[in-house]
């Protein structure tokens, strides 16, 4: 890997039990404005439905706030759920965040439901959850994109009009979608922290296959995971615990908030909840002292041929998620002096 290592940021919001979605939003703000004086090079969120454990339901609305409360950072959707939306409403929202912010909007986008299916029945009534549909939704973007879209009745512009297009990336877990990615000449946002297991094959088939595009001449490739970072090795495992039991419990279909680790300090996981953390979810994320965590991301980054980790963490204590991020630039050497 000749290039350094760039740092960014997904961030889910997460709503801690006893806690608010104001107060989850209000963190997000807040990790926002330190990421871009820190040096991470872009900032994500999420969307989520019927989960009240997750405040991130509309990202594009967020990205607003986000953007007018920092300078340099990119901010960006990781991603929007396109099926879960009209792709020219998908077009006019990112032409006015790109008319109001121009070069430092990413559209990121997923075909996931975001939630479960009858929220995106709900969301998008005619959402039939098929490939096709996904990849005419893409097509259609690009033509609102390009003021190349109309009908028998005339052109359909997606307004408002900007001299700028905002970046486009591709979530995938899976080979499928960053197939996608290269053949619409997309960044490709390889989601780790939701398959474990992805192989870095799909970069290189991705890198392989890609077309440049107007907005991206050459394949731009980020690896997204959970990362845990602490000042000591006993900090860093309670809070890898945290999110470990955070992880079954949604396995369960259990979505609530965030428990802090000394409720569940004692709380002993079941052989199946082991096996479950050890072959699913172990290399979804990457946990320890900032020295460990700097190898692990640089071998992780190594294998997969990237030269951009994104981070995302869940922690009841909203000082330990702000300390993993600054832990991270300090270590990796893109944090910069904070001015107040």
């Amino acid at each position: 890997m000749s290039k350094p290592l760039r740092l960014s940021i997904l961030d889910q919001s997460p709503v801690r039990k006893g806690g608010s979605a104001r107060d989850a939003l209000q963190q997000t703000i807040t990790v926002a404005k330190n990421a871009d004086q820190w040096g991470y090079t872009r900032f994500w969120v999420s969307e989520h439905h019927n989960a009240a454990a997750i405040a991130g339901s509309a990202p594009e609305v967020l990205m607003v706030k986000l953007a007018d409360e920092t300078e340099r950072i990119r901010v960006g959707s990781g991603g929007i759920m396109l099926p879960n939306h009209s792709a020219l409403k998908v077009a006019e929202n990112f032409r006015l965040l790109e008319s109001l912010f121009p070069g430092r909007i990413d559209l990121g986008m997923g075909r996931a439901p975001g939630g479960d299916r009858i929220s995106s029945a709900l969301l998008n009534p005619s959402n039939d959850f098929s490939e096709q549909s996904y990849r005419q939704q893409l097509d259609y973007l690009q033509t609102f994109f390009t003021d190349s879209a109309g009908t028998q009745y005339g052109p359909v512009l997606a307004v408002p009009q900007a001299d700028t297009i905002p970046a486009q990336w591709i979530l995938s877990s899976s080979g499928g979608s960053s197939q996608l990615a290269a053949e619409y000449g997309m960044g490709l946002a390889v989601a780790r922290f939701i398959n474990g297991q992805v192989s870095p094959r799909i970069v290189e088939q991705y890198k392989r296959s890609f077309r440049p595009s107007e907005t991206m001449p050459e394949p731009s490739v980020l690896l997204a995971l959970f990362v845990i970072c602490a000042d000591t090795e006993e900090k860093a495992q309670q809070l890898r615990k945290v999110l470990d039991y955070r992880l079954v419990q949604m396995d369960k279909g259990r979505f609530e908030g965030v428990d802090d680790y000394e409720t569940i300090r004692d709380y002993e996981f079941t052989m199946a909840e082991e096996d479950r953390l050890r072959f699913f979810h172990a290399d979804r994320v990457v946990s320890g002292t900032p020295d460990q965590v700097k190898e692990e991301l640089t071998r992780l980054a190594n294998e997969y041929d990237v030269d951009e980790i994104m981070a995302s963490t869940m922690t009841y204590h909203f000082e330990d998620r702000l300390r993993t991020f600054e832990l991270l630039a300090e270590t990796f050497g893109t944090a910069v002096p904070i001015h107040n």
